[in-house]
């Protein structure tokens, strides 16, 4: 099954790389590119959309070579772009509808989708407010990755 997924991943690759797609995402985001706080807003609300219905692996190998290009032209620091959108990804895990982790926990728990997802959602609040002020104030993730790092 992983070798599968590895191919299907390959060739999703190779599709963007022949159609450009990092440049024509880099053109569509360019009005945002000059804002770096707008443009990872922006990009928060598609890889949250994009990972309400696709697992995080996918989302990690198909999104991040796509958004790259626009984040380097934007002058935001990768590392904080890297732990911002594995955020935003693991987020998609508890978003309904697809929600990989909803469902595992429903079945593990034998519990219906409508009750955990009402337990759910005070905790997804809190990770969209922490997501939107580490999109605020980048210095919340990139001062401790300096200090951390002896920089």
């Amino acid at each position: 099954m992983e070798h599968l997924l590895r191919d299907d991943l390959m060739v999703s690759s190779w599709r963007m790389t022949v159609a450009n797609v990092p440049a024509i995402v880099t053109r569509m985001l360019a009005p945002f590119i000059e804002h770096p706080t707008i443009l990872m807003l922006v990009i928060s609300l598609i890889v949250l959309m994009v990972g309400t219905s696709m697992d995080v692996t996918p989302t990690i190998m198909i999104l991040t070579p796509v958004l790259l290009p626009a984040i380097k032209a934007a002058g935001i620091d990768v590392a904080y772009f890297g732990v911002t959108f594995i955020l935003m990804t693991v987020m998609g895990l508890l978003t309904p509808p697809v929600g990989t982790v909803l469902n595992v926990a429903c079945s593990v728990g034998k519990i219906n989708m409508e009750r955990i997802v009402k337990s759910v959602w005070p905790f997804l609040l809190a990770e969209a407010i922490i997501l939107l002020l580490m999109v605020l104030c980048p210095a919340i993730v990139t001062i401790p990755m300096q200090f951390f790092m002896g920089g």
